[in-house]
């Protein structure tokens, strides 16, 4: 490695203090866990694997569309192909859409940044 030690020996060490820390009090390990579901993309029969936190938002995002998660996902398929002429990773793209969804509606102006 190129700081001379192991992965293990640094996370065993003291603990650093972060300024914000990303594990949430009440952290739910569920929200890891990836589903695969059978979606209909404008008529076309597919699988999609997503961790169930993204199909929450999905969830979310439909429900706040009237429509279905199937429905919302054609919609970002149809707009990605006439905008961009398509994506070679869609479920990447239907993580980002989410993630961005979720700052869109959060305080300040965060997009993008880390």
């Amino acid at each position: 490695m190129v700081d001379g030690g192991r992965r293990e020996d640094r996370i065993a060490g003291t603990r650093q203090h972060m300024a914000v820390d990303p594990f949430l009090d009440e952290f739910d390990m569920g929200l890891i866990r990836p589903l695969s579901r059978s979606v209909r993309l404008n008529g076309f029969a597919t699988c999609m694997r997503l961790e169930q936190v993204y199909w929450n938002i999905l969830g979310g995002m439909a429900e706040d569309n009237g429509c279905s998660v199937g429905t919302l996902l054609s919609r970002v398929d149809r707009e990605v192909h006439l905008r961009h002429g398509g994506v070679k990773n869609f479920s990447g793209l239907v993580r980002v859409v989410c993630v961005m969804h979720g700052l869109r509606d959060s305080p300040g102006d965060s997009a993008g940044r880390c």
